[in-house]
């Protein structure tokens, strides 16, 4: 059987195909079992991030059965063969460690990731979808990235996708957040992220709507923030400054239409709008609408870019620590076969005299 690991991400396919192919968490499950069945695969783990969507597997045969399996996962045909990247063996296990690290995220060091990385799993695990294999591969991995984090600094600066859309909003606005009014649509985890590194930089008008207004409520009472009902979102978005969008609708929730409304209430003030969700919330047709600003999770890499410079020195560690932590557990799960044990040679005896022929006792 061989290990693999078999995706897209950031690095090879735009937020366009990534949000084709983007599985709900509601939905690993039932995606993983079909996957396995489909695809003849001993143990499967699916893992969908805004920025990668992976299927981990061991099968008898990885060649020829990748494109195929990622075909299922869009709701109409797509082509992605250009896009994929597939490891096997080692490979296969040091990106998984790399991923559950951070180090092979947008954002380096990401502590999001991890977490991402254990729900995919537990997951797969509920569901019967793993063995010996890939149960001892993923708690090692979320083991290693555990000790990454804890022995360098690669988390230092900005470490979640939330954390760098703040910082962009920060850029725009140069003189600072404290007199914007910012509105974030989705309280869930990158939601509540993007509230709190607001709050360090010191804004001080934060309005927060979703599906959930009790969740609504107690995100913006957290921070004194205001919660909005989702039904009255676009008529408050006239009030805001910046909208950053984080929900887990399947389908766009804000189109050119509802920004041409919303700036008829601006008297010309711009718009800016983050969108950090996959699938996309925000439809990019609004960028036509005159003063509105959108920007999308791949927008986000310049900044993360500054974030990556003169870290070397951390990069190479945590590359030390993933290495050792690989040949360890590769050596547990695949152990090299053992030589073949000879029987001792018996020595050759010099029995000859006068001339008889040498022979062996």
């Amino acid at each position: 059987m061989k290990l693999f690991v078999a995706g897209i991400s950031y690095k090879t396919a735009p937020v366009a195909l990534r949000e084709q192919l983007a599985v709900p968490p509601a939905r690993l499950r039932c995606v993983g079992c079909r996957l396995k069945v489909s695809g003849g695969l001993a143990e499967t783990v699916v893992l969908s991030t805004c920025n990668r969507v992976e299927i981990y597997g061991l099968a008898h045969k990885v060649n020829g059965n990748i494109a195929p399996l990622f075909s299922q996962l869009a709701a109409r045909a797509v082509g992605v063969e250009d896009y994929l990247y597939v490891h096997e063996g080692e490979a296969a296990a040091r990106h998984l460690f790399s991923v559950a690290s951070g180090m092979d995220s947008m954002v380096l060091g990401e502590t999001e990731i991890t977490g991402q990385v254990k729900q995919a799993y537990q997951a797969a695990q509920e569901a019967r979808l793993t063995g010996k294999v890939l149960n001892r591969l993923f708690q090692k991995a979320l083991q290693t990235g555990k000790e990454v984090r804890t022995h360098t600094n690669v988390g230092r600066g900005a470490t979640s996708v939330g954390s760098v859309a703040v910082e962009l909003t920060e850029k725009i606005f140069s003189g600072g957040l404290a007199r914007q009014t910012v509105m974030i649509i989705g309280a869930g985890k990158m939601g509540e992220a993007c509230i709190r590194h607001l709050a360090k930089r010191g804004a001080k008008s934060v309005l927060v709507s979703n599906r959930s207004f009790e969740r609504a409520e107690n995100l913006a009472a957290e921070f004194g923030g205001r919660a909005i009902r989702f039904d009255d979102c676009i008529k408050t978005m006239a009030e805001a400054d910046i909208v950053v969008s984080s929900t887990g609708c399947p389908q766009t929730i804000l189109n050119r239409a509802d920004l041409e409304a919303v700036m008829q209430h601006r008297a010309g003030r711009p718009l800016v709008l983050v969108d950090i969700a996959v699938p996309r919330d925000i439809d990019p047709d609004v960028q036509m609408v005159p003063n509105v600003y959108l920007y999308n999770i791949d927008d986000l890499e310049a900044i993360v870019r500054e974030n990556v410079k003169n870290r070397s020195q951390e990069l190479t560690q945590c590359q030390s620590i993933i290495e050792t932590e690989v040949a360890a557990v590769m050596n547990k799960i695949f152990p090299a076969p053992k030589e073949a044990c000879c029987p001792p040679v018996r020595p050759v005896r010099d029995w000859s005299f006068a001339g008889a022929p040498l022979c062996a006792a």
